[in-house]
């Protein structure tokens, strides 16, 4: 089976202040990721549940085959996470980053976070990873850095915490 992905509609800058659900805001870089995994779990991931469905199988009774069981739930969810790929990837939106000196998706930013500083980045939709200072451009901190410069200062409240935030770099 071939399949084949349409050009995604590409967005410069920054994303729309009210973006839909079904939008998925992506660089080129982080699209292309998403893209191998996709590859990988088609044709590593279910030859391995496959092979693992036919030996568990041969174990006789399939009613109670604990281990047949599980590897048909592991092809359920390898199944859902195929799904969920070709979802993001359907609704993609590429990213184009400006230098317009503003924050965008994209954006490597050093902040002082209540005196602090930090190095943050600001990711597409499914792209962050809070514990690696990687920030989506619709989490809370994402959607008010968006479209600010250097200096600017701003107010987040995150689940009653107000921080003061200032940009200081923006790369």
């Amino acid at each position: 089976m071939v399949e084949r992905f349409s050009d995604k509609e590409e967005v410069e800058g920054s994303i729309p202040s009210v973006p839909t659900m079904s939008q998925q805001y992506f660089t080129e870089k982080e699209l292309e990721e998403i893209k191998k995994e996709l590859h990988h779990l088609k044709t590593i991931e279910t030859r391995k549940i496959a092979g693992l469905i036919k030996h568990t199988a041969s174990f006789g009774d399939l009613k109670e085959n604990a281990a047949y069981h599980d590897a048909k739930d592991k092809q359920a969810f390898l199944l859902g996470k195929i799904l969920e790929l070709r979802s993001k990837i359907g609704n993609a939106k590429i990213v184009k980053k400006k230098q317009d000196g503003k924050v965008q998706i994209s954006s490597t930013l050093l902040v002082l976070l209540n005196g602090e500083k930090e190095k943050i980045e600001i990711t597409g939709s499914d792209c962050s990873d809070p514990l690696k200072n990687k920030f989506s451009c619709q989490s809370p901190l994402g959607k008010i850095l968006l479209n600010k410069s250097v200096g600017d200062k701003v107010k987040i409240n995150i689940e009653g915490n107000k921080i003061d935030c200032q940009i200081l770099k923006i790369e």
